[in-house]
């Protein structure tokens, strides 16, 4: 089974026998763990002007 949603013109639309409407990507899901750390912990880095994220090249 595949969930369609239309966002297209019109009311519906009908799938035609044999047309593909759907991928499949076989990936691993990383096994992952977060660790809160504090403000005081984090070292200073340098910043583009647009602010967190920013490399300053744009």
């Amino acid at each position: 089974m595949v969930l369609l949603t239309w966002i297209g013109e019109g009311e519906s639309y009908t799938i035609p026998a044999g047309e593909r409407i759907a991928q499949l990507i076989i990936a691993p899901v990383p096994q992952v763990e977060f660790i809160e750390v504090s403000e005081e912990e984090l070292s200073d880095t340098e910043r583009g002007e647009g602010g967190f994220g920013s490399t300053g090249r744009f």
